[in-house]
């Protein structure tokens, strides 16, 4: 995966960021996501609320709603059919409590987590598993130290 670089500097807060400057880093990061996946994503709505629904909860069964970052809910593309017709809206959703929590212990950028975060939601829309995106971007990170030594 490519570094995702803030092309303004990254904003100082005085207090938490909100739902709103969530969704105006997530609408920066989905413009730096490559053309041939963001075509793909024109029709799936990209939400941020502060947790997972009660039901994401139970239906994951997270310990805390602080374990989980992001969610992608629908249909893959690779599930569709030719005939599939869409009963509701594909969604990512981003959750502003758990990614704070984890920006605050991390040393990494917020908007390069947000953009982590939408690719990892954007892959489950592809249809990859957990798994396929860690190799791919175990392989990414790889073939950028190479890039950079």
């Amino acid at each position: 995966m490519p570094v995702f670089t803030n092309p303004r500097s990254t904003p100082c807060f005085v207090k938490a960021p909100s739902l709103e400057d969530l969704e105006a880093i997530a609408a920066e990061a989905l413009a730096t996501i490559p053309e041939e996946f963001r075509r793909h994503v024109g029709n799936v709505r990209i939400q941020v609320d502060d947790f997972p629904s009660d039901e994401v909860e139970k239906a994951m069964e997270l310990e805390t709603p602080f374990d989980l970052l992001g969610l992608y809910q629908g249909v893959s593309m690779m599930e569709r059919g030719a005939g599939h017709i869409a009963n509701d809206i594909d969604r990512i959703f981003l959750y502003r409590r758990p990614i704070l929590d984890y920006w605050c212990e991390s040393d990494e950028d917020l908007p390069h987590i947000v953009r982590h975060v939408l690719i990892h939601e954007i892959g489950h829309h592809f249809g990859l598993s957990d798994d396929d995106m860690e190799a791919i971007e175990a392989r990414a990170e790889e073939e950028s130290r190479r890039a950079g030594a």
